[in-house]
């Protein structure tokens, strides 16, 4: 079997595909689609702990917080104090965070719309039942 027909390389290389598709997309914006995940993260549950917002997206501490700067430099998130742990600060989107993320999810949903183009439902959820079933099995190998 060829390096390119296996089903990691094949995970591997439609991630990097799509995520490039999707960086050009939302370039104007000057934002990243790993910044844009912690965005729309916020406009849903917003005044997180860094720990949550890196659970809720699945990304590790240190990489969490590159973004969080990125994001503030931005003037996209805040930090605050937390209320109930003085050790630890909430991640807090601000208004013009909450507009580029607003804005970009239907860029983001078009863009998905299209990759589903010409694929039923039943293909869609076996896909997210073989996905998700993988993700499991890496969590466990971590």
């Amino acid at each position: 079997m060829e390096l390119k027909d296996t089903v990691g390389y094949m995970i591997s290389s439609t991630s990097r595909r799509l995520n490039q598709q999707l960086q050009q997309l939302f370039q104007d914006y000057d934002v990243s689609p790993e910044q844009w995940s912690l965005l729309i993260s916020l406009d849903e549950q917003d005044g997180i702990t860094h720990k949550d917002l890196a659970q809720r997206t699945e990304k590790d501490p240190a990489n969490l917080t590159r973004l969080v700067d990125q994001l503030e430099g931005k003037s996209l998130v805040k930090r605050a104090a937390n209320p109930n742990d003085r050790r630890s600060q909430l991640v807090c989107i601000t208004d013009q965070g909450r507009k580029t993320a607003r804005t970009l999810a239907p860029i983001e949903a078009a863009f998905v719309g299209r990759l589903l183009q010409g694929t039923t439902d039943e293909e869609i959820e076996s896909f997210k039942r073989f996905m998700a079933k993988i993700n499991h099995n890496a969590k466990q190998q971590a």
